[in-house]
């Protein structure tokens, strides 16, 4: 009997619940399109990491991950921190957010997705890392999309705090307007590269792909592939004028505005007298000083 090269990772939970009742018609459709694999289903948090890491130690060289964006943030530090070569990432996103497949081009619809787990075609992206502070540590993480601190940051923390089952962009849209309200913007110092400066931001997004939060087109310049993060500063904007604002960040029309600025560097630290907390691909981390820097054309994904 042949052995399966491919593993499944199916998060249940992602999609507000909804990836165990949508799995069944996507099973078929894999099986349909002769897919080769063999699956499992997360349990927790963390837990696509545990399972990348054991599936690439097993021998399997294409791991698929279907869930949403922190499913295949988990699986892509799964397959990095085995250190293995070779290996490739597909993506069927069943999430919410569905950014990271917005920055590469894999298609939305189920059927499509599937069919590009057989191909040959893949594509050489970058890899976001992010050093920041956990527990009174220094923790590192790898990030497929966008990281960032300050506003952004606090409205994931903001809608962690919404049942799971509450999924969508309701508990998001939620979580940031009531940080609109309770939000003050904090007080920097960035180093990019050999400069230095201290300024009052909003927000810092460090992104590797181009959309955050369910299609905020932040950096609507960012390639995946051409080894520099887009630095998106947001300086000391009021609440009202960001609110107005927002349509256009959803259209990547907002750099033209005077307190956003755009930078393009390959490493970038941020420090704070104050608490500011830091996230990666929707997922909150911990709090400054953090540093992100690009490991050049690092994963192989399937498009």
């Amino acid at each position: 009997m042949v052995k399966p090269q491919v593993k499944v990772i199916i998060n249940p939970a992602a999609g507000a619940y909804s990836t165990r009742r949508k799995w069944p018609r996507i099973n078929r459709w894999l099986r349909k399109v002769g897919l080769l694999f063999d699956q499992v289903f997360t349990e927790e948090m963390g837990h696509a990491m545990e399972l990348a890491k054991a599936a690439v130690s097993n021998g399997y060289r294409r791991i698929v991950a279907v869930g949403g964006d922190g499913t295949v943030n988990e699986v892509v530090n799964g397959v990095l921190a085995s250190g293995a070569s070779g290996v490739a990432i597909g993506v069927i996103s069943t999430g919410t957010g569905s950014d990271f497949i917005r920055s590469v081009g894999i298609p939305r619809d189920y059927n499509d997705a599937c069919a590009c787990l057989i191909g040959q075609r893949s594509l050489q992206i970058d890899i976001g890392v992010v050093e920041y502070q956990s527990q009174g540590q220094m923790m590192r993480r790898f990030f497929v999309n966008a990281a960032g601190v300050g506003f952004d940051a606090a409205v994931v923390a903001a809608t962690e705090r919404f049942p799971k089952y509450m999924g969508g962009t309701i508990p998001y849209l939620a979580g940031l307007f009531g940080c609109l309200f309770s939000y003050r913007n904090k007080l920097v110092k960035l180093r990019l590269e050999d400069v230095v400066e201290a300024r009052r931001v909003l927000a810092v997004v460090v992104a590797n792909g181009g959309y955050l939060g369910g299609g905020m087109h932040i950096a609507p310049l960012a390639k995946i592939d051409d080894g520099l993060l887009d630095v998106v500063t947001i300086d000391d904007i009021g609440k009202f004028e960001l609110l107005k604002e927002l349509p256009r960040v959803y259209k990547g029309t907002h750099l033209s505005h005077p307190k956003v600025s755009l930078s393009r560097t390959k490493h970038i630290t941020i420090e704070s007298p104050e608490t500011v907390l830091v996230h990666a691909d929707g997922e909150l981390l911990g709090t400054c000083p953090a540093s992100f820097w690009l490991e050049p054309v690092a994963l192989n994904i399937l498009v």
